[in-house]
């Protein structure tokens, strides 16, 4: 089986056409770029964690926003609940 090195995703919202766009890059040739830039922290709940629906669904809430904070045409098109599903 080949190895791979650990990734990261880089997420972008274009206008023409609208859509959202995701690029994987490995982890390290993105490290240096990132040391100026926002964190977004993302808590899970406790450390027996799975990655579930649910978790899946908060992340996107959570890309979702951040995203739509320098885009109020994103913004404006927001329809989801913002809090975790019981």
């Amino acid at each position: 089986m080949l190895k791979r090195p650990p990734y990261s995703m880089v997420v972008t919202y274009v206008e023409n056409p609208q859509q959202l766009i995701m690029q994987v890059v490995e982890s390290a040739r993105v490290t240096p770029l990132l040391v100026e830039c926002m964190e977004v922290p993302f808590f899970v709940d406790d450390e027996e964690f799975e990655f579930d629906d649910e978790l899946a669904r908060q992340l996107g809430v959570a890309m979702l926003n951040v995203i739509a904070e320098g885009r109020p045409e994103v913004k404006k098109r927001l329809n989801v609940t913002q809090h975790p599903i019981d």
